[in-house]
């Protein structure tokens, strides 16, 4: 499936930047608010169940309980986006676009 980047690129990640996303907690590109976000997403698109206080608190070292919410509304959108785009084998984001159900098809 190939990845789309484009509303990244618009918000300021270079090419570079997001390379370095799947070890962005090594990566001296982000700063450790980033991180701390990055570190948000992942564990909300992995296993939310296991966000911890711990976590919070290191949120909450960089982000105020409003921005910390408003990040993880759009962690929980685009996550949900992509699952989405996942199930039904979406590879570009235009209009129009196709959607495949071949894969939730084969599925069941």
């Amino acid at each position: 499936m190939k990845a789309v980047y484009a509303s990244a690129r618009d918000q300021g990640l270079t090419d570079k930047m997001i390379t370095a996303l799947p070890n962005c907690d090594s990566s001296d590109l982000f700063t450790i608010a980033e991180k701390a976000a990055l570190k948000f997403a992942n564990v909300m698109a992995g296993d939310h169940k296991s966000v911890s206080a711990e976590l919070f608190v290191e949120l909450r070292e960089h982000y105020t309980q409003q921005q910390i919410m408003a990040l993880g509304w759009c962690i929980a959108i685009f996550v949900g986006y992509g699952c989405l785009v996942c199930a039904t084998g979406l590879e570009r984001v235009e209009a129009p676009c196709e959607v495949s159900f071949d894969k939730a098809d084969s599925a069941g």
